[in-house]
Parts: structure tokens; C-alpha cells; sequence
């Protein structure tokens, strides 16, 4: 069938060449074809339309058109994601070159998060731009002619006497000539004041009513700081709105309050007394008018006013306060609180200001009275308990625990009374007791408040109380794995806070739990050091040693205690138990020799090293043991020493430095300039040893063998700013200033954040660079560095501003306390 369309559409286009006829020939021939062949070709239709008009559409030419239609499509979606693509890069270029103003503007809208109410209330309101407003008006400006202004002059004169025309008229009458006297400063002010007046009355009315804001005019006139009648806007208008309030509704107490508070402010006293009157009067039963009433009136009045008030309303604790306040003595106010009680016996407010104004008998009388009065309230039964003796106390506390099952403050009160009575075994039981007696009413245990109450209990001198709560409370609510971590960081916490019982249970119910645990044995010994007694600490230790014999620390923190406070046998004594429980421990020896040594006992000393020797010791032993001998002056044994300990521990670099030390001592100093080539060979990294070396060699071989030698070891320990201080130095010692700069400017690229260096480059400066060098310094290096701080100080110091220097001293001694150069300079300054 598409065959036969195209060999029909091929015809009929030979057909339409063929020669030309007549028109009716013409119109036959389309008419017979069904169409018209000289009509104008449709750029999206074609000719087809036209052509096949009149043809069949069968299922031949169905499934031709599914086919194209398929091809279509199958082609159509090969070039789908490139067309969609391009698209899509055409609109993002269009948004790029065209971006709407919500876009542009994105960033900044944002940022208006970031805005506080005061920088949202600043933002300056925008103008009126528009196009009326941009055109340009044409403004002349004419001069003021002279005559206007002596007409205005003369207008401003005061004159005494009557002009000639008023003089012929007698002075009795103006002339009807006369032009009257105007004038402008007093029209100009006038026009100011009506302006202003139409101005307040517009701002004050929305179609001719004034507006009051029932919530907010209280508020806006406690929100007005008045102190002087400049500062009020507009009195009249502020005591014209109360008026309408307190006459609109006359039952409304702040009302009253506020307008009285208003004439109170505006200095007339006697009219603020009389609003007052007159709202007690609308509002008999508020409270709050007749106090303000008693504060507004003459001091021998208020005692009247407040007694109206109670009479008015008898069940007000305030007015009954109020009325006690008033009086002179204790007695007649303690007369009126009793009063107050006869109408309101279950307020316990008046109960505590009755209390408070007796005696003890008197105050135990009451509180019984006033337990049976508000027998709810805890307080009141625990002054009641602390008045009586022990009997009757506890007597007290067991009625209050049957009216108060769920109250906590009781079974502690018990407890704090049993302590302080001195039967401390029932403390723990009452403890325990009131938890289970609490739990089964219900009440959850909270660890945090009960510790509370224990710190609180320490404070009052309960220690026994506390240690009590500790032990009944401590483990609540923690998990078993959680319980070392959080107890731990209970009493550090404690420490903090200044509860040093409280902390002290914590630990010691913490140890009887985890037995075996040295950090806790730890951080108990530490406390009692700190804040016990030397007797506490050793019965401490020696507990911790007895479940914990390896811990060697615990041995040697006993030991020094004792050695410190003088008993040197005790020391001596608990290092030897400490030598049966850990034979091996090679601290325990040294401990053992450093006691023997400064207590002036060397050949003890001498021993114990040489049994530490022959049980193996490592190189810190052989160290000691030279140590030693050097400060006996056993020259040839501490040689024997240092060669044997090389012997054993070639890498162990402080014996190659003591040996080659040793013969610069003894002036062979070849002999140490090959020991000290030795020892870097088996420890390259050691830098004192490289120091040395370049020492020696200046001193042997002058400046050129030094500066070999440290450039050789900068190239083994790169970025080590001591290596480059000794060789700036040493170039500085010899006068060659150029190089040492040159040095110090790689020396701080290759280690920019060096305190030492930062230090030395402020000291090499010119004056004149002392501060840019030392801002760089802080700027480069942490502000905490000593040694940049130390520098600091210095330069102050030569700027005599010594009271900073000293300072900035503190700052460095604190920062590194075991730099003795640093302490040297604080004193010296």
C-alpha cells in the first residue's frame, strides 16, 4: 500500500507537468482528481492532504503509520537526554545572565537570621521614590526686601509713647487708619502650638473616640521613668485615659492603682490619697488597693487604712503582714500575727513570723499549736523537732513521718538527731530504713538530690549522716559496668564543690566494692594528702597496700609521706616491706637508694645499687650508680661504671654524655671528642649530645669545626629549633651578627611556631623592632608560650614598666614552672 502511494504521488507529479489547456480543461481535470494541483503548498501539511483526500485509509496504511510512528519515537528517544541537556544548560545560562531580584538579594535574606530585636528596630524606614517625587521642582529665591524687615524690627520695638495720630484722637481710641501691630514671632510660635495640638489630638483618636488599651496601659505606665515633668510627654493625657478608666470601670483595682501611682509621680500627694480612698471605697475587697493605700498615707494614718482593710477582708495574710510591719515592738506585732492566726490558723507564713518574734518556750508552744493547725507542711515539724529535747524530738519526728509518709527531710532529721546525740549506730539504720519506707510509698529516689542532701548534712556537721546517704544512695539508678566511671567523677565532683566527706564516702564505699583497683586507691590517697591528715593518709596506704601489694606506687606514696614528715625509719621500713612483696621492682630500689643518698647515708646508697646491679638492673640503675661515685670524687670507679653500663646499653645516650662529661672534667679532650662521635653513631637523635660535641669542637677547634658539626646534625634532626639556637649563638659569640640573622631568618621558616627562637629573634631585634617582632611572636606561637612571654617581660623590664614585666613573669612561671631561668628572672625583677 506505501508503494502504491508513492508511485500514485509520482503520477500525479508527471501528470502536473504535462502542456498547458485551456482553464475549463483545467477545472475538469481537478475535478475529476478531487483536487486542485496549482494550489499553495502547506509548509507543515504539504500537499498530502490534498492529494489523498479522497483515498481509502485500510490496515495496510495502519500498520505503515504504527511503523513510522515507532521510528519516530525510537528516534525520538535516542535524542531526548542530548536535547534535555542542552536545554537545561540554555535555562541555567539564561538564569546566570538573568537573575531574579529574590536570588540576588538570597544571601542577604539569609543573613537577617543573625539580626538582634535592636539592629531589626534601627533599620531606617524606606522613602518615597517614586517618579512624582523625582521630578525636579523649580525653586526661586527671592530676597527679603528692606522695608519687610524694619517693618518687622519696628514690630519688635516697644515704644512708651503714643504716635502723633493717636495723640490727636486723645489716646483714647485708635485711629481708623491706623494699620494694626501684628507680630510674626508670636504668629510663627502660635502656628507651632495648634500644629502640635492637632498633631497629639490625631494620634489620640481614630474618628474622634480616643482609644485606650484595656491590658497595656498599666503596663506602659510602670514602663515610664518619670523624675521630673519634663520628662512626662503629656501629664494631662496620661490622668485623662485613668480617668476614663477608673469611670468606665470603677470596680477594676489597678486602675485605681495606676492613677493613684500617677499623681503620686506627678508631686501632688494629697490627690493620689484621695484616688486611693476612692477606689478602697469601689473596690472593698482587693487586697492590693488597701496595701497601696497604707504606703500612700501619713504614717500615723496607715495603722487606720490597714485596719479598715483587715476588717474588710480579715482572711488576707498580706494585710495581716502588713498591719504587724507597721508596729514598733515585737510584742504588739507578735499581738497582731496572733490575731491574724484566730481568722487564718492554717497560714503558714503568719505561723513562721509569730515563731520567729519568740522566745523558745513561747516558739515551742506555737509550733505545737500550729503543727496540729497546718499539719502538712514540713517545715513547721522540723523547728517544732529542733525546740525539744531528744525524747520528745524523736517523738515529734515519728507524729510528722505518720502525717508525712513521703517526705525525705524527716528520716534525715531523725538521722542528724541521732548523730548529734551520739548514737551513730542508728544513723545508718535510719537511712536505710527511710529509703525502703519511701520506695514502698512510692517516692523515686533520686541519687543527684539525695547527694545534695548529703553535702548538705557535712555542711551542718552531720559527717555521719552523710557518709550514711553515700552508701544508701550511691549505687541507685547506675549500671553495674557504669558504676567505677561515675562514682569517680560523683566525688570529683564533690572535691570541687568543697564537700570533702562527701567526696570521702563516695571513695570509701567505691573501695569496698572494687577492692583491687589501684586508681581508686589512687585517688583516695590523693584527697586525704590534700585535705586530711598525714595519720588518715597512712592508714589509708596502708589499707591500699594490703589488697593491692604490686602496686608500687602505693608502696612509694607511703614511703615519701613518711619521709617527708621527718620519720625516716618508717620510710625506710616500708620500702623493705615493699622489696618482700615485689622483689623485682626496680623502682622500689631506686626509691630506696635516693633515700639513703640525701639522707647523707653513701655507702647504704652504694649497696643497694649493687644489689640492684647484680639482680639485673637496667641503664637507669648503671646511671645512678655513676651518679653516685662522681659525687664521692671516685673518679676511676665511676669510669669502670659508665664503661660497663655501654657495655649492656649502647643506646641509652646519657652514659656516652656522662663519660665524654667526665673526661672534659678530667681535661682529656680528645679522648671526649671521640666518645661523644661514638655515642652519636649509636643514638644519631640525641641533640645534647650533639651540643656537647659542638662545644668541645669550639673550644678545640674554633668556630668553623662547631658550625660543621651542627649543620651536620640539623641535617640528621631537621626542624629542631635548639640545634639552630646553639649555631645562631655560636655565630653571635664570634661577632659574625649577619649570619646569625641569617640563620635565625631559616631557622623560623623551617620552625615558625618555636617559643625559644621567637624568643631570641625578639632579643637580636633592633629596639626599634622590639614591639612588630614581639606582636609577630604572639601572633605565630600559642599566646601561652613561656619563653615568648619571658621575652615580653623582658622588654618591659628595660622600659622600667616593671609592674607589667612582673606580670607577664607570673604568666611564664605558671605556665612552666620547672624552668629555673624563668623563676631567676621573677626574682631578680
Amino acid at each position: 500500500m506505501l508503494g502504491r502511494q508513492l508511485r500514485d504521488r509520482g503520477g500525479g507529479a508527471g501528470r502536473g507537468k504535462g502542456g498547458k489547456g485551456g482553464e475549463d480543461e483545467e477545472e475538469d481535470e481537478s475535478e475529476e482528481k478531487g483536487y486542485d494541483e496549482n494550489q499553495k503548498f502547506d509548509e507543515f501539511e504539504g500537499n498530502d492532504v490534498g492529494l489523498f483526500a479522497s483515498a481509502e485509509y485500510d490496515e495496510d496504511d495502519k500498520e505503515a503509520d504504527a511503523v513510522w510512528e515507532e521510528i519516530d519515537k525510537r528516534m525520538d528517544s535516542r535524542r531526548k537526554d542530548r536535547r534535555e541537556a542542552r536545554l537545561k544548560e540554555e535555562i541555567e545560562k539564561y538564569r546566570a545572565s538573568n537573575p531574579k531580584i529574590t536570588e540576588q538579594f538570597a544571601d542577604l535574606k539569609r543573613k537577617l537570621v543573625t539580626l538582634s530585636a535592636e539592629e531589626w528596630e534601627t533599620i531606617p524606614d524606606i522613602g518615597d521614590y517614586s517618579l512624582r517625587n523625582k521630578k525636579k521642582r523649580f525653586e526661586s529665591f527671592v530676597p527679603v526686601p528692606d522695608t519687610l524687615l524694619e517693618k518687622a524690627r519696628q514690630e519688635q520695638e516697644h515704644v512708651t509713647a503714643l504716635d502723633p495720630k493717636s495723640r490727636a484722637a486723645g489716646g483714647a481710641e485708635t485711629p481708623w487708619g491706623q494699620t494694626p501691630v501684628t507680630d510674626l514671632t508670636a504668629v510663627g510660635e502660635g502656628r507651632g502650638t495648634v500644629l502640635s495640638l492637632k498633631l497629639d489630638r490625631l494620634s489620640d483618636s481614630v474618628s474622634g473616640l480616643t482609644v485606650v488599651d484595656p491590658k497595656g496601659y498599666l503596663t506602659d505606665l510602670k514602663s515610664m521613668k518619670i523624675t521630673s515633668d519634663a520628662e512626662i510627654s503629656d501629664i494631662k493625657k496620661a490622668r485623662l485615659l485613668l480617668k476614663s478608666v477608673t469611670q468606665t470601670n470603677p470596680k477594676h483595682p489597678p486602675g485605681w492603682i495606676a492613677a493613684a501611682r500617677l499623681e503620686e509621680v506627678a508631686g501632688k500627694i494629697q490627690a493620689a490619697r484621695l484616688l486611693i480612698q476612692k477606689g478602697c471605697e469601689e473596690c472593698p475587697t482587693n487586697e492590693d488597693v488597701w496595701l497601696e493605700a497604707c504606703r500612700l498615707s501619713n504614717p500615723d494614718e496607715a495603722k487606720g487604712v490597714i485596719a479598715k482593710g483587715v476588717k474588710r477582708i480579715p482572711n488576707s495574710v498580706k494585710l495581716w503582714m502588713q498591719a504587724a510591719k507597721l508596729e514598733n515592738d515585737d510584742f504588739t506585732k507578735r499581738k497582731v500575727l496572733l490575731k491574724g492566726l484566730e481568722h487564718i490558723p492554717d497560714s503558714v507564713r503568719l505561723w513562721k513570723a509569730a515563731v520567729e518574734l519568740c522566745n523558745e518556750e513561747d516558739a515551742r508552744t506555737l509550733l505545737a499549736r500550729a503543727v496540729e493547725c497546718c499539719p502538712l507542711h514540713v517545715e513547721l515539724w522540723l523547728a517544732f523537732a529542733r525546740l525539744e529535747t531528744y525524747e520528745n524530738a524523736r517523738k515529734v519526728l515519728n507524729r510528722a513521718r505518720e502525717k508525712l509518709p513521703k517526705e525525705p527531710a524527716i528520716w534525715i532529721t531523725a538521722a542528724k538527731l541521732e548523730e548529734a546525740n551520739g548514737n551513730t549506730q542508728m544513723v545508718g539504720k535510719l537511712i536505710e530504713r527511710g529509703i525502703r519506707a519511701l520506695q514502698r510509698e512510692g517516692v523515686v529516689i533520686d541519687r543527684e538530690e539525695w547527694m545534695k542532701e548529703a553535702e548538705a548534712a557535712e555542711r551542718a556537721g552531720s559527717v555521719t549522716t552523710c557518709q550514711a546517704i553515700i552508701k544508701n544512695t550511691i549505687g541507685i539508678g547506675v549500671e553495674e559496668e557504669d558504676r567505677k566511671r561515675t562514682w569517680v567523677a560523683d566525688a570529683e565532683e564533690c572535691k570541687k564543690r568543697g564537700s570533702i566527706e562527701t567526696a570521702r564516702a563516695i571513695y570509701a564505699h567505691a573501695l569496698t566494692v572494687f577492692l583491687t583497683k589501684k586508681s581508686i586507691w589512687l585517688k583516695a590517697a590523693q584527697l586525704e594528702k590534700s585535705h586530711g591528715t598525714r595519720e588518715s593518709l597512712d592508714a589509708l596506704l596502708r589499707k591500699a597496700v594490703t589488697y593491692r601489694p604490686q602496686a608500687e606506687v602505693l608502696w612509694l606514696m607511703g614511703a615519701k609521706e613518711k619521709w617527708l614528715a621527718g620519720d625516716v625509719p618508717s620510710a625506710r621500713a616500708i620500702l623493705q616491706e615493699a622489696y618482700a612483696a615485689i622483689p623485682n621492682s626496680e623502682e622500689i630500689w631506686l626509691a630506696a637508694f635516693k633515700l639513703e643518698f640525701e639522707n647523707h647515708e653513701p655507702e647504704r646508697a652504694r649497696m643497694l645499687l649493687a644489689k640492684a646491679r647484680e639482680r639485673g638492673g637496667t641503664e637507669r640503675v648503671w646511671m645512678k650508680s655513676a651518679i653516685v661515685e662522681r659525687e664521692l670524687g671516685n673518679i676511676e670507679e665511676e669510669r669502670r661504671l659508665l664503661d660497663e653500663g655501654l657495655q649492656r646499653f649502647r643506646s641509652f645516650f646519657k652514659l656516652w654524655l656522662m663519660l665524654g662529661q667526665l673526661e672534659e672534667r678530667l681535661g682529656n679532650l680528645d679522648k671526649a671528642k671521640e666518645i661523644y662521635e661514638a655515642g652519636l653513631k649509636s643514638c644519631p637523635s640525641y641533640v645534647p649530645l650533639w651540643l656537647s660535641l659542638a662545644n668541645l669542637e669550639e673550644k678545640t677547634n674554633g668556630l668553623s669545626k662547631a658550625r660543621a658539626v651542627l649543620t651536620m646534625a640539623r641535617k640528621k634532626n631537621p626542624k629542631n629549633p635548639e640545634l639552630w639556637l646553639a649555631a645562631i649563638r655560636a655565630e653571635s659569640r664570634h661577632g659574625n651578627n649577619k649570619e646569625a640573622d641569617n640563620l635565625m631568618a631559616k631557622a623560623l621558616q623551617e620552625c615558625p611556631t618555636s617559643g625559644i627562637l621567637w624568643a631570641a629573634s625578639i632579643e637580636m631585634a633592633p629596639r626599634a623592632q622590639h614591639k612588630s617582632k614581639s606582636a609577630d611572636a604572639i601572633k605565630k606561637c600559642s599566646p601561652h608560650d613561656p619563653h615568648v612571654t619571658t621575652a615580653v617581660a623582658k622588654l618591659f623590664w628595660r622600659e622600667r614598666k616593671v609592674d607589667k614585666a612582673r606580670s607577664w613573669l607570673n604568666r611564664a612561671v605558671t605556665l612552666a614552672p620547672d624552668i629555673g631561668d624563668f623563676w631567676a628572672y621573677y626574682y631578680k625583677v
